[in-house]
């Protein structure tokens, strides 16, 4: 057996270093590995830090590989790395590690980014294992754990016990992704796809400030519904909500345009809404192009984006969107936070597809989370 734990540690440095701290010595969030006889195999330095005034960015960006004789080769790295290219992609990418170890303090943000929801959508999207271990603290928001495969999910999720678990389960050693094609998806013909046919349907601003906005911002179109803004996990999504119990819908935002396809049985007073946002995180973060289709808090659409964990209404859908990153995370989450793996997802001429039916509980959102990397340098 193998252990990874994460702990700080620190470094001397030499004054002569223009970027040696006043004491003298670097602090780093640091991931470290020992082999069944306790021998350090591997140490790794977190790169991005969130929050973290304590600890120095390490000089280089680290791509730690350690080799086991059960399992093959693992890469570590930790909690907000995930969301960058440096060093989680670049390891999977260039490094061809299909075993990821992730020590984690991840506080879930919905309806994009809790725990369980991107962790499952990063196994997902690179047909990798990975192994997320996240600290137990319900009042911060951390309740998310797991072991996740391209085809099965193991994961710890509770917001009411103070106690943590230990998961444990029996996984491929080689991952690789069963029956989640594309061609599973049945749409229409991408070929024609032609973005922005609406103008009220296009150009999101960008993300500003929620007390600058009155909600609900509504355009009414004689032949559609209405589209409306709304933040959502502090950025300005465009929105179109769902009227009927079946149809298909486009909305756009600067240069992505995201379809949905559906038809479900939708429960009294629940509202759904497609959006699409394509900025900056935040205004200045990262670059994120996005698309959703969730449930919204409560039948306003002013509650679109707000926190809400239980959804009774089941819906078949086949959502996609013209993505301009190759990197996206395919996200379905049901009532009680359960992840759900697509009936089928990907690329087909130049479209990002994902479709899921017959699910077993009600729909709390299905995303199409586009992470632009090569953006995030350009403010």
């Amino acid at each position: 057996m193998y252990v990874v734990a994460n702990m700080p540690t620190k470094q001397d440095c030499n004054k002569t270093d223009p970027k040696c701290p006043a004491d003298g010595r670097y602090q780093y969030n640091t991931n470290v590995a020992f082999s069944d006889n306790g021998t350090l195999v591997a140490r790794y330095h977190k790169q991005n830090l969130y929050k973290e005034m304590e600890f120095n960015t390490p000089p280089e960006v680290e791509h730690v590989i350690f080799e086991t004789p059960f399992a093959g080769k693992f890469g570590m790295f930790i909690c907000f790395d995930l969301l960058f290219y440096e060093p989680a992609v670049s390891l999977i990418e260039k490094y061809n590690v299909s075993q990821i170890v992730f020590p984690t303090a991840w506080m879930n943000a919905s309806p994009f980014l809790s725990g369980v929801q991107f962790q499952r959508g990063f196994a997902s999207a690179f047909s990798i294992n990975l192994l997320a271990a996240n600290l137990h603290i319900p009042q911060q928001r951390m309740t998310s754990s797991g072991l996740y495969t391209p085809d099965d999910s193991f994961y710890y999720y509770d917001v009411e016990s103070q106690e943590g678990k230990l998961t444990v389960a029996e996984i491929p050693v080689n991952p690789v992704s069963h029956n989640k094609s594309v061609d599973a998806c049945k749409t229409s013909d991408h070929s024609q796809f032609t973005p922005c046919k609406k103008l009220s349907r296009c150009n999101a601003k960008r993300s500003v400030d929620i007390s600058q906005v009155v909600f609900p911002m509504i355009k009414e179109d004689r032949n559609n519904p209405p589209t409306f803004h709304s933040i959502i996990h502090h950025d300005n999504f465009a929105l179109i909500p769902l009227k009927k119990p079946a149809g298909e819908l486009e909305v756009c935002s600067q240069s992505l345009c995201c379809h949905v396809s559906y038809h479900g049985k939708f429960s009294e007073n629940e509202l759904y809404a497609l959006g699409a946002y394509d900025g900056f995180h935040k205004s200045n973060t990262y670059y994120i192009q996005v698309c959703t289709l969730l449930k919204c808090a409560n039948a306003s659409f002013a509650s679109c984006g707000a926190h809400t964990t239980i959804a009774h209404s089941t819906i078949d859908f086949v959502i996609w969107g013209n993505h301009s990153t190759q990197h996206v995370f395919p996200e379905i989450l049901g009532s009680d936070v359960i992840p759900f793996l697509p009936d089928g997802m990907g690329w087909k001429n130049k479209i990002y597809t994902m479709c899921k039916s017959d699910m077993s509980s009600g729909l709390l959102s299905a995303n199409l989370y586009g992470r632009w990397y090569e953006k995030d340098n350009s403010l």
